[in-house]
Order: C-alpha cells, then structure tokens, then sequence
C-alpha cells in the first residue's frame, strides 16, 4: 500500500492473510512491514513483523488484522516456498538499511541460475533466490548514487536493474523505502486507486464488505498492488510483463 495520508490496512489485510493457507495455498509463512507516521508525513522508523506459520492460522496475523496500523507506505507478503526451506529467515518482505533509511522487499516468483556477486555490505541471512536479488538490488543502488537521490532517479535506475534480474525467472516485486512504493512485475500485478468519493467494496477472500467514506476522508488518496485483485468490484488494473510502477502519496508516478 502506498497512501497520501496515514492510512488503515485493517481491511485489506484481513482478505489478504486469508490468501496464507486458507483461501490460496501461500501457507510457507508470511510478513509484514511498515513505516510509522507523525501523522502528517512519512516517517522513517519500521515495524517488522514475519512467522514461518501461514497467515490463515498464525497468532501474530490475528493480532495484526485488528490493530490499527496507520502507515504511507506497507509491504505485505504470503509465501509459497520454491527456494529455500520453510524458516523464518526466508520470509519476506526483507529489511535494509541504505543511505540512513530502510528498504523493504517482497518478491513473487522463481529466480533459475541466478548468483550475482556481491561484494558489498548487503548479504542474504536466509537462503532464498529473493532476499539475493534484494540484496543485489541495494548494492546496485548505493554503487549508482552516492547518497540518496530523488524518487525520480531511483526509478530509472531500478527500471533499469530489473531486467537484469527478470531475465532468470518470474519477478514480481514490490519495493519500499518510506518515500514511494515501487512495484515491477514479470506475470501477475494489479493495483486499484482508492480516492474522494469513496464507495463501499467487497472482499473476494472473506464474506466482508466495507463501506470506504466511513473510513476515508475527501483528502485521502491510496493505491493497493497486489498479485490478484483483493476486492470483486473495484477497477483493478493489471500491469503488464517487464512493467515498473511508482507510487508516491497514493499516486502513480510512471
């Protein structure tokens, strides 16, 4: 989620932890992440939360479908292990820290034949093909730009290390530091817009529909990326293969 406003991911979590062993068969773990806010703008200390339970079942999920997350910018994950076992160092999203901000990343697919070298700070803890290529991603960026640089800038150089990543597999992934959320996407991604006026929705995992005036306000703005569209009634959009998306304060950018 990447939100203009602090905004409440209750309800989209809630259909998307369903996704973690109940209504899909992601049930190899699953995580969380997000950037706290004063309330006005993007703030740069996290909350991490990962369990190898799936989120269907897992205590940590229950407590965080109803606690009042408030946040710009959210990375959410449920895992389908194809590489590495299923331990709680290979559940996403995965955190870094780089240029005095945190990163956070979350991949969907299958990486064949990928070893790139890494010969910088970032190094994987766990054994999966995602947090390597998160790890690759961030030395990339810190060797292009010796601080941090503008959103824009950030994104031509991302467009322009995806590739070189996707062409080893299936990389969806989604990419956050507290400023923008950047979402690339090899096979499937949807994002919806949600702003003024705001209509009620119905979740396609659980029986639950929300009516969204009640929970926004005419300056609110957000958009949702995920995998498979969460709600049967709003206008999805399907991005297509070897296609990066920027969002910044619930906007798209390119």
């Amino acid at each position: 989620m990447n939100s203009r406003l602090p905004a409440s991911l209750t309800l989209s979590f809630t259909g998307f932890s369903q996704r973690g062993g109940c209504t899909d068969h992601h049930s190899d773990g699953w995580g969380i992440a997000f950037f706290e806010s004063d309330g006005k703008t993007p703030g740069k200390a996290a909350r991490h939360f990962v369990d190898k339970d799936s989120a269907s079942t897992s205590p940590i999920a229950q407590m965080l479908r109803t606690y009042p997350i408030k946040s710009h910018n959210v990375v959410a994950h449920v895992r389908k292990a194809t590489v590495g076992a299923v331990t709680l160092e290979n559940c996403h999203p995965f955190v870094r820290e780089l240029w005095g901000h945190y990163w956070f990343f979350a991949h969907n697919g299958d990486l064949k034949d990928y070893a790139p070298t890494l010969h910088g700070s970032f190094k994987p803890v766990g054994s999966t093909d995602s947090e390597l290529a998160f790890c690759w991603l961030l030395q990339e960026l810190n060797k292009s730009h010796a601080s941090m640089p503008p959103v824009e800038e950030l994104s031509k150089t991302l467009a322009e290390l995806a590739p070189k990543v996707a062409k080893h597999g299936t990389f969806n992934f989604l990419l956050s530091n507290g400023q923008a959320l950047w979402a690339h996407a090899s096979t499937n991604l949807h994002y919806v817009q949600r702003q003024h006026p705001f209509d009620t929705v119905q979740l396609k995992d659980e029986d639950v529909s929300v009516d969204l005036s009640e929970l926004n306000g005419p300056d609110d703005k957000l958009v949702i990326v995920v995998t498979q569209p969460l709600t049967t009634n709003e206008n999805w959009v399907a991005m297509a293969p070897g296609e990066l998306r920027v969002f910044k304060e619930g906007c798209l950018l390119r």
